[in-house]
């Protein structure tokens, strides 16, 4: 075979799965700063106390549906007030929900036509009428774009565990190695990657944009 022959190989993509919270819509780590500053706590206080025994503290408890929304507000506040800060579960869940990126809504809308797409996000059961009080028009239009969802207050399994991936890749009949995993959290994207998916880290919707245009071979801005 002549030298100047070369071969690229070139691994077509089946799926694309995101997270959901500083993926599809903007990070709430800003909102939680803002809700810090109003109540004169230092900045990232709750990513510690979130950081802090992480599969078993407040919020990994709540996410998996083994606590209700009234043991959650007792727990996490009593998780604060172990750093000396005095802040209720219930008014750092108003924190959770920010606005749909668009441009990660017109990528869904184009890969969603030509993959297989699914969303795994780590949530938490509402709180009775309050149920849908997050949700938007926007939301609903990226919800319907996923051919499949997995919420962990649903599954009663929440992210880094390895089983929420695989129930996914199980219900897309998809390889890993032919998905690609989207989230904000490094912690998160280590199973995905150990079971052999690519995984992309959204900082910023340009560059993870970017990363995808690259992996699929297709224009999404």
């Amino acid at each position: 075979m002549p030298k100047s022959l070369q071969y690229t190989e070139v691994l077509l993509f089946e799926a694309v799965i995101f997270d959901f919270g500083g993926v599809i819509t903007e990070s709430p780590f800003e909102a939680f700063n803002r809700l810090e500053a109003e109540r004169g706590i230092p900045k990232d206080t709750i990513r510690r106390i979130n950081a802090t025994n992480p599969h078993e503290n407040a919020w990994a408890r709540f996410e998996r549906s083994d606590i209700d929304l009234a043991a959650f507000d007792i727990a996490f506040a009593t998780e604060a007030r172990a750093l000396g800060h005095d802040l209720p579960g219930r008014d750092v869940l108003a924190c959770l929900y920010g606005a749909v990126r668009p441009s990660m809504l017109k990528a869904l809308k184009l890969i969603s036509a030509k993959h297989k797409t699914g969303c795994i996000t780590n949530n938490v059961k509402s709180d009775g009428g309050a149920e849908n009080t997050w949700r938007n028009k926007a939301v609903d239009e990226a919800m319907a774009l996923f051919h499949h969802v997995i919420e962990s207050s649903k599954v009663g399994v929440r992210k880094p565990d390895p089983r929420i991936y695989k129930m996914m890749l199980d219900e897309l009949k998809v390889d890993p190695k032919k998905s690609i995993y989207l989230d904000d959290l490094g912690i998160n994207l280590k199973p995905a990657r150990e079971l052999g998916m690519t995984t992309i880290k959204v900082e910023a919707a340009e560059p993870a944009l970017q990363a995808l245009e690259h992996h699929l071979g297709i224009t999404l801005r």
